[in-house]
C-alpha cells in the first residue's frame, strides 16, 4: 500500500531550467568568494566536489563531509577560511536567485492534495546543497510548511542517482520503498528509484531526459494532471 510520496523540488515542485539555475548560481556566488578563490579556480572546484559526492559509493560519511574534504583538499584552505563566506552567501544572497525559477501554485495544491488523501509527504531533491539553500527553495514553491521530510546534505549519505539515495529516503520516512512513489522530472536521476522498489511518476513539464539509462515509468503527466490524478486516486494513486 502507498504510504509516502516523495517529491523531487527543481522542475518539479519547483518549476525552473535547471541548468540556467545552476548557471545563475555559480554566477552570483564567485563575487562573494572572489578574495579567497578566483572565479576560474572556483567553479570547477565546487564541480569537482560536487562530482565527488554525487560518486560517492561509502555510505559512511554525510554528502557534507565528503563534499568539505574535497573542496578543502584540492584548493589547500581551511574551512574557516572559506565556509564562513559561503554560509554568508546562502543567508544574504542565496534568496535573490528566485527571479531565475518560475513558482507555480500547482505545486502547493499538488501536495495538499496528497496530504487530504492520506499520503505522508516527503521532498526528495537531489541533497548537494546545504539546509538553508534547500529550505529556501521550498520556500519559493510554497510547500516548506507542508513536507514532513527533506533531504539535505548535512543529514544524507548519497546522491541522486544512486539506489541507495532512495533507500535511504524511505529509511528516514519509516516505510519500505514498496510503500514510497517517487515523483520527479529527470528520467536518469528519478526514475532510477524503480530499482529499489518504488512506484515512479515522471512529471513532463520541465523534463529532463539524458537518454540512458532509459527508465520506465509507472505513470507520467504535467502537474495539472498529477493534480487531478492524486485527487481521483488513479493508477498508481488508487490503492
Amino acid at each position: 500500500m502507498l504510504k509516502v510520496l516523495c517529491f523531487d523540488l527543481d522542475g518539479t515542485l519547483l518549476p525552473m531550467d535547471t541548468e540556467i539555475f545552476i548557471g545563475s548560481y555559480m554566477k552570483e556566488l564567485a563575487p562573494y568568494m572572489e578574495e579567497i578563490l578566483p572565479q576560474d579556480k572556483l567553479i570547477p572546484l565546487i564541480w569537482d566536489a560536487t562530482q565527488t559526492m554525487i560518486g560517492d559509493q561509502d555510505g559512511s560519511r554525510t554528502n557534507e563531509e565528503v563534499f568539505t574534504e574535497r573542496f578543502l583538499s584540492r584548493s589547500g584552505l581551511k574551512k574557516e577560511e572559506v565556509w564562513p563566506t559561503f554560509d554568508k552567501f546562502y543567508s544574504e544572497h542565496f534568496p535573490t536567485l528566485k527571479q531565475y525559477v518560475q513558482p507555480s501554485p500547482r505545486s502547493r495544491q499538488v501536495v495538499e492534495t496528497a496530504l487530504d488523501r492520506g499520503y505522508r509527504v516527503a521532498v526528495a531533491t537531489n541533497p548537494v546543497f546545504p539546509k538553508e539553500a534547500i529550505r529556501e527553495r521550498m520556500r519559493w514553491a510554497q510547500v516548506e510548511d507542508l513536507v514532513e521530510w527533506v533531504s539535505v546534505y548535512e543529514e544524507t549519505h548519497f546522491c541522486k542517482p544512486n539506489p541507495g539515495y532512495y533507500r535511504e529516503v524511505a529509511a528516514a520516512m519509516g516505510v519500505s520503498p514498496e510503500e514510497c512513489a517517487m515523483i520527479g522530472n529527470d528520467v536518469q536521476e528519478d526514475l532510477v528509484a524503480g530499482t529499489v522498489g518504488m512506484k515512479t511518476y515522471l512529471v513532463t513539464d520541465c523534463l529532463i531526459d539524458r537518454g540512458e539509462p532509459a527508465y520506465r515509468p509507472d505513470q507520467k503527466g504535467t502537474m495539472e494532471e498529477l493534480l487531478a490524478e492524486i485527487r481521483e486516486r488513479k493508477g498508481i494513486f488508487a490503492s
